[in-house]
């Protein structure tokens, strides 16, 4: 039977042989409690026909204590909420945003144009007229820069895929 001394030894040396493991397991710890402020959630599938103009509701869900900067921030330095969509076979017509609230905080000496907590957006989109019938995805990305009421969190964007049937 090997002693104490033996197991706390050969753990010592395999950490001085691999010394970024420790640090590599907390970097992506920390990364992925950044990704949990904001969450999207797009419908479990849309179906339309050729050449047809559809809405997309999308929900946004932020942490609570934290928000995010609305589509039309005051200040040009602000990061807005932006969602986009690559063109396939839809193409973004517009987005509509809900009403932001403005909040004063802090860090800011006039109020801030906010989103917070639960809300909806919705993308109206076309389908083209020379998509394949059948099966696909609209894909795009929500741009958003999340904070609370001491600090600003580094610009994110999460991806979005939307399952849709195209019809003749």
């Amino acid at each position: 039977m090997r002693s104490a001394t033996y197991w706390i030894a050969s753990a010592l040396l395999w950490i001085a042989a691999h010394p970024l493991a420790a640090p590599a397991q907390t970097s992506v710890v920390g990364l992925n409690s950044l990704s949990a402020v904001v969450s999207v959630s797009a419908p479990e599938k849309v179906v339309a026909r050729k050449n047809q103009l559809v809405t997309v509701d999308f929900t946004v869900d932020i942490k609570s204590g934290y928000h995010v900067n609305s589509n039309t921030p005051a200040d040009e330095y602000l990061i807005p909420l932006k969602l986009t969509l690559t063109e396939g076979p839809a193409a973004l017509q517009e987005v509509v945003y809900p009403k932001p609230t403005l909040e004063k905080f802090e860090f800011s000496q006039k109020p801030v144009s906010v989103f917070q907590g639960v809300f909806k957006t919705q993308a109206k989109i076309k389908i083209l007229p020379g998509s394949a019938v059948g099966s696909t995805f609209i894909n795009g990305k929500l741009r958003y820069q999340a904070c609370n009421d001491r600090m600003c969190l580094p610009p994110r964007s999460l991806d979005v895929k939307v399952p849709l049937e195209i019809r003749n």
